[in-house]
């Protein structure tokens, strides 16, 4: 149920990356026409897609966490024997977990802290900047216990778009 639960996330996660990819462009291609064409830059655009891009990259972390796509040693592990291997792949995955735990804690304060100032170029939050390294943050340690769980129980985390 837990890993129904983490891949209906994952899902989610990667098509709101994708919608957010798309976004970002049009963002970018308003500008464009906006400058060449009208004249008129629009002081928004660059804004919200600097802001899409933070989101963009915050979910597509937590995809790649999830889907076991982030940088590992895994040509050492591999030399290890068996018994040693399964733990080093906890011990990888509670790290991972743990560091994102860190980005929900220090993105947390920094979004509260930063709650009350208004971005000059868009009418949202100043604080609105870290909300993206709270929520990857939070997958993150969903997605690694859900790795945890299945070691433990001798499985595999199948990947998002499978």
């Amino acid at each position: 149920m837990y890993t129904k639960f983490c891949a209906a996330l994952s899902k989610l996660s990667l098509i709101l990356a994708v919608i957010g990819l798309i976004a970002v462009i049009l963002c970018v291609q308003w500008q464009v026409i906006g400058r060449y064409v009208f004249n008129d830059t629009p002081t928004w655009a660059e804004a919200l897609a600097l802001l899409l891009v933070l989101f963009v990259t915050a979910f597509g972390l937590a995809v790649g966490v999830r889907d076991a796509g982030h940088i590992g040693l895994e040509s050492l592990v591999v030399l290890l024997p068996e018994k040693w291997q399964r733990r080093i792949e906890i011990l990888i995955h509670f790290l991972v977990g743990s560091f994102g735990a860190l980005m929900v804690y220090g993105g947390g304060l920094w979004m509260l802290a930063k709650w009350d100032e208004k971005k000059p170029m868009l009418p949202v939050p100043d604080g609105v900047d870290y909300l993206p390294l709270v929520i990857a943050g939070v997958l993150i340690v969903l997605f690694s216990i859900e790795h945890v769980i299945a070691l433990l129980r001798g499985q595999k985390v199948e990947p998002a778009w499978n």
